[in-house]
């Protein structure tokens, strides 16, 4: 590995470091991508990459524009994207990434706030999307889009241009512009659950001091592959997925969507993933649907699979000794435990979920069966990764420990608290909200609470501005319950609500297929427009809820439920890009029903 990994010592800013890797291993495969004309896997060498970055080069070049100048981008995850990011950034370019399913108001606020003045898209009903919103676009310039627009779609906005016309003729050499290291590099901008989203500005050194430290977090090997599908939008998988593995010169395979996602595990068998719960608490619920069908003595094979495989992982971390179970695990391990490994391409050495909290049941089933899942947390004013579990110092239940480089704190009100170099340069426009994101010494808020143990580990107790207090004065925080409920197929989407009640209510989106079954087993017709309204059917589910807070204590209890089957949306408002609940939305939304489960009760 040593050959191919680059040094920190050497780089001073993002352009700087693919001409680095660039010109150690310029014939290595750098992405591969599926291409839907020729039904094929195509790859790309670093080489190529850059020939192509030359020609987007010269394109930006052709339109005038200058140093500090902000562009955007709203296309999926492809090779196309980096290509974007390392033209603009080589020229001094500022790149500002959007989310591809964004609402065309919050897109139209954010290429206004940031001043942008070209803007990439995926393809031309993306770009009329935003233009039937009749939303103001500021001083957008021209706008790019990757698949190709021709007559007769008519293209009626002399600002938009297929990516193909753009480039037509053009060439050019490599353009890297050495940039101060502190030099803002991009503007982020956080998908809050209130209020508009605020622009995170990132230097050079904020991305480069993550990129490096998550280098040294593991002993990665010389032929890692990475499968890229969370939104390079998102800074988990940009300085993850994306500057990562330009530093250790690994090849990062693009999938073809989430609903291809398991195709694509099992085809290109990536080494390392990157992802967020929901991805492995949705295989969490297939596995636990697919378990119902099992014979009895299948679903002991598979508990017994669990329960001796978290007694080797113990072993194997040092935190417990030998157990007559353990001469089980070869068997267990090739009946069952390498079986659903298998599925997951059978290759991974490093599996990191972050983004949110991932329920301890969820992760203990997976670190049963053999996975080395390894939590970590972060926020995009951290660049983002800020502590992570190692694959040999693993506590499923925490969040890990500091990054190198990465000092933490528990502050005041048992806040987590960092500094370090990837820490934000402020918040773009807005110095009021940065100075408030700081502590008067200089430490980054997190805005979540946490406690950390003798060894570094830190463990989440609550989010500061999420606390609910019960009209009784019991607080509870409803994201572990919500959490916690979920992990049920039933729930597609769940929020809790009783601030300043009596007791607990939950409003609850439901799974259509798991509705129609219980429905179907409660003889009520899925489709009866009473049905969530019927005594029985509202018994029923609060079991499921409940059976899903027993480890909860007794006040956190759910009394009253308000049901639907129509999901949460980014288009209606309810939900962030990340899929965080705007809970002010949907109480908003739902006041009328949520006061109707309280009725008679003060």
């Amino acid at each position: 590995m040593e050959k191919k990994l680059l040094q920190e010592t050497e780089i001073i800013s993002l352009p700087g470091l693919f001409r680095a890797r660039l010109e150690l291993t310029p014939n290595d495969v750098a992405y591969r991508q599926y291409d839907v004309a020729s039904q094929k896997w195509t790859q790309s060498s670093w080489q190529e990459m850059a020939n192509e970055i030359s020609r987007w080069q010269a394109a930006f070049n052709k339109d005038n524009l200058q140093p500090g100048d902000k562009v955007a981008i709203m296309v999926k995850n492809c090779r196309e994207w980096v290509v974007f990011d390392q033209a603009a950034l080589g020229l001094g370019l500022i790149t500002v990434p959007l989310y591809v399913d964004d609402r065309p108001d919050n897109v139209a606020y954010i290429i206004s706030h940031a001043e942008i003045k070209l803007l990439f898209v995926q393809d031309k009903p993306q770009w009329k999307r935003l233009i039937k919103s009749e939303v103001d676009l500021g001083g957008l310039q021209r706008i790019i889009s990757l698949k190709r627009i021709s007559e007769d779609d008519e293209p009626d906005d002399s600002r938009l241009e297929s990516l193909s016309e753009w480039q037509f003729g053009l060439t050019g050499e490599l353009q890297t512009k050495e940039s101060a290291i502190d030099e803002l590099a991009t503007i982020v901008y956080t998908s809050g659950t209130t209020g508009r989203p605020k622009g995170v500005m990132l230097s050079h050194r904020n991305i480069l001091s993550n990129a490096f430290a998550l280098s040294q977090c593991t002993d990665w090997k010389s032929d890692e592959r990475f499968l890229s599908f969370l939104p390079l939008s998102h800074m988990l998988e940009r300085t993850a997925g994306y500057f990562l593995p330009i530093i250790l010169g690994s090849e990062v395979i693009y999938a073809r969507s989430v609903a291809l996602l398991a195709d694509d595990l099992l085809n290109q068998k990536p080494t390392t993933l990157v992802s967020v719960p929901r991805i492995y608490e949705r295989v969490y619920g297939k596995i636990q649907d697919g378990l119902k069908q099992k014979s009895a003595f299948a679903k002991f094979l598979f508990n017994a699979a669990v329960s001796v495989g978290w007694r080797k992982f113990l072993r194997d971390q040092g935190r417990a000794g030998w157990h007559p179970t353990l001469i089980f695990w070869p068997m267990l391990n090739k009946l069952v435990a390498s079986k659903v490994l298998d599925k997951l391409g059978g290759e991974l050495r490093v599996a990191v979920c972050g983004g949110a909290a991932l329920s301890e049941e969820v992760s203990k089933l997976f670190v049963g069966l053999g996975l080395p899942l390894v939590q970590g947390y972060g926020l995009t004013e951290a660049s983002p990764v800020i502590m992570v579990n190692r694959i040999e110092d693993n506590i499923p239940a925490s969040i890990g420990t500091a990054l190198p480089g990465i000092d933490v704190r528990v502050g005041e009100n048992d806040e987590l608290q960092s500094y370090a170099a990837s820490n934000m340069l402020g918040y773009w426009k807005n110095e009021e909200a940065t100075k408030d994101n700081y502590t008067e010494d200089g430490w980054l808020k997190t805005g979540d609470k946490a406690r950390i143990d003798e060894n570094g580990h830190a463990y989440i107790t609550g989010r500061l501005k999420d606390i609910m207090v019960l009209a009784n004065g019991e607080k509870i925080p409803p994201n572990d319950m919500e959490m916690a409920i979920a992990l049920d197929a039933l729930f597609d989407q769940v929020m809790i609500v009783g601030e300043g009640r009596a007791f607990l209510s939950a409003v609850l989106v439901l799974d259509r297929v798991a509705w129609t079954e219980l429905a179907v087993n409660l003889s009520i017709h899925p489709d009866s427009p009473d049905a969530f309204t019927q005594r029985n059917v509202e018994k029923a589910i609060i079991k499921r809820v409940s059976d899903r807070l027993k480890d909860f204590p007794g006040y956190a209890k759910i009394r009253r439920v308000h049901v639907t089957l129509e999901p949460w949306t980014v288009d209606d408002g309810l939900i962030t890009p990340t899929l965080k609940i705007k809970r002010a939305k949907v109480l908003e939304k739902f006041s009328a029903e949520i006061d109707m489960l309280y009725q008679g009760h003060k």
